[in-house]
């Protein structure tokens, strides 16, 4: 594997930040954006070293004995820990940590108006007094995401059985909102793998082993094609999900989730920051 790599993207602006499974795209506006980026790179050279000297503790459900030393990991542990007892390991956690992080070396480094991590659409970010960021979330036909400074998100984050990582469930799409990237990180995932049909014919799935043969997942069976769905199926999936969804907004682990099947959605939590109207959008 090689090491690091870090280059500028073609709009002369935007960094790239690479190193085995970790794909980051980082910016910066402010005063301190040269001290805050090379300061970034710095904290990259030896993350992926950091996380994987670990990972035997990390691909463990949580609720193991074992702690974890490296500062990510921990983080990691902890933002998984609140979801117990329900079945989870900490890297549901990781692409979130590593952006929590990364935004963390950043922001060391003095002042800035506005910076994020985004680590392959698990997105940290750091917003100062009176400034805004507005974006899309990464979702087909999802709304447009409107954040100000005196909102309390500081984290986004997507799952969904079509995405980089394998779901137990059938989402297309479960984005959430919460005050770190870890934190929406691992509900996303949870989320999404709670909307589901168990057993119905039209899931294809196969144990997540004989994909990856060292998935935290182990044998447990993860969703590889999803075929046609009445319009009941979809809803109740997704009744599923904002169920979980609703949870996790009542004991505080998020501020707001955007779920997707089909043609159907549903938003559970705050919606102020959801600018843009879809179809068929149900509000819980």
């Amino acid at each position: 594997m090689q090491g690091p790599q870090i280059s500028v993207l073609p709009d002369g602006h935007r960094w790239h930040f690479h190193h085995g499974p970790i794909d980051l795209i980082v910016d910066a506006v402010g005063q301190a954006r040269e001290a805050a980026l090379h300061g970034a790179v710095r904290r990259f050279d030896t993350l992926l070293s950091e996380l994987a000297s670990e990972l035997d503790i990390l691909r463990r459900p949580a609720g193991h004995a074992e702690f974890a030393r490296g500062r990510i990991a921990r983080a990691m542990q902890d933002a998984v820990s609140v979801h117990l007892p329900g079945f989870v390991t900490p890297m549901a956690a990781v692409a979130g940590a590593v952006a929590d992080e990364m935004l963390a070396a950043l922001c060391a480094a003095g002042p800035l108006r506005r910076a994020y991590v985004n680590n392959g659409g698990d997105v940290a970010l750091y917003l100062a007094p009176g400034e805004r960021l507005t974006s899309v979330i990464a979702a087909a036909s999802a709304p447009r995401l409107t954040l100000c400074a005196d909102s309390p998100v500081r984290g986004v984050a997507t799952s969904g059985w079509r995405g980089r990582s394998h779901s137990l469930g059938i989402a297309d799409s479960v984005t959430v909102l919460a005050r770190t990237a870890a934190q929406a990180d691992v509900a996303a995932t949870l989320i999404a793998n709670a909307v589901d049909l168990p057993m119905h014919a039209a899931i294809r799935r196969v144990r997540a082993c004989d994909i990856a043969p060292d998935s935290d997942l182990g044998e447990r069976l993860v969703t590889v094609d999803v075929g046609p769905l009445s319009h009941d199926d979809m809803l109740t999936a997704l009744t599923a999900g904002a169920r979980l969804a609703a949870d996790c907004l009542s004991r505080g682990h998020i501020i707001s989730a955007h779920l997707q099947l089909g043609p159907h959605e549903r938003v559970v939590g705050a919606t102020e920051y959801l600018t843009q109207p879809e179809r068929d959008r149900l509000y819980a």
